[in-house]
């Protein structure tokens, strides 16, 4: 990478559930107020980012998206779905989840948002004391076909965000969605917690065949831990459970391939 691939690079890094009922019955999601999506049919594309910031840079870095980065996106046709904090302070992460109609207009977008001059301007004055992250992840996301449909507002209700990350041995991803489809997503339900969205990775994305991204909400992190635990404990759950892993010659996840991180809307996110 030359020095500078790597300024538009780290420039880019700085920058920036429905009960079962609301389920769609397809994978369409057209952005709202989008003709030639919803004419087209096609998918909407989400960008999971995250990003890692420096030590004693927090403040600043939601200072940037306060004042400057999100009206900036919309100005160039990103929309913001969400932004989140750990619940854990320790956890030095910023979490958003934005979206478009293509992966097409995603490029065209953050090209212009990145010549933009008022962020280029913002950018720098952000950063005169240093660089505010170190490192991004942003996986693009399409949503499954058993998701509820996109929501935005007071969507956890004052309580708490859960971002969990299952990992399948390889061939087994299907096995989990169906899981998930026929019987997961009714006894989360059930037990109290609100299935918001699911996703798939893109297929360029790395180990897109083997993960499925979800959010849930909860009254509170006790709230959820009550509600596992009558989960794990319903019978049908059980029954489910085990019925899929014989189907599939063995469990739907590797082991340690199921993460969890609570998570609360930041004061400008969309879903508070």
């Amino acid at each position: 990478m030359n020095r500078r691939e790597f300024l538009a690079s780290s420039a880019a890094a700085g920058a920036g559930a429905l009960v079962l009922s609301g389920c769609a019955t397809g994978n369409t999601d057209p952005l709202v107020g989008t003709a030639g999506a919803r004419a087209s049919g096609a998918p909407s594309v989400y960008e999971m980012r995250v990003y890692h910031f420096n030590d004693g840079k927090g403040e600043a870095l939601l200072n940037r998206f306060r004042h400057h980065t999100l009206r900036l996106f919309k100005k160039h046709g990103i929309e913001s779905v969400g932004y989140w904090l750990p619940v854990d302070a320790k956890d030095q992460r910023l979490h958003f989840l934005l979206r478009y109609p293509s992966r097409e207009a995603r490029e065209a977008s953050w090209k212009a948002f990145m010549a933009d001059p008022e962020w280029q301007a913002a950018y720098k004055a952000s950063e005169a004391n240093g660089a505010l992250v170190k490192k991004a992840e942003t996986p693009f996301l399409v949503r499954t076909d058993y998701s509820p449909v996109h929501t935005s507002g007071n969507v956890s209700k004052g309580g708490v965000f859960e971002l969990r990350t299952y990992t399948t041995p390889p061939g087994r991803l299907a096995n989990l969605d169906a899981r998930f489809r026929d019987h997961t997503l009714a006894l989360f339900a059930r037990h109290g917690m609100h299935n918001w969205l699911y996703f798939h990775k893109m297929p360029d994305q790395p180990e897109a065949d083997v993960t499925l991204v979800y959010f849930l909400t909860h009254a509170s992190q006790d709230a959820a831990k009550a509600s596992f635990a009558k989960f794990g404990a319903d019978p049908e759950w059980k029954k489910a459970r085990e019925e899929s892993e014989k189907n599939a010659g063995g469990s739907l996840t590797v082991a340690g391939g199921v993460k969890s991180v609570f998570l609360r809307p930041t004061e400008f996110s969309p879903t508070r």
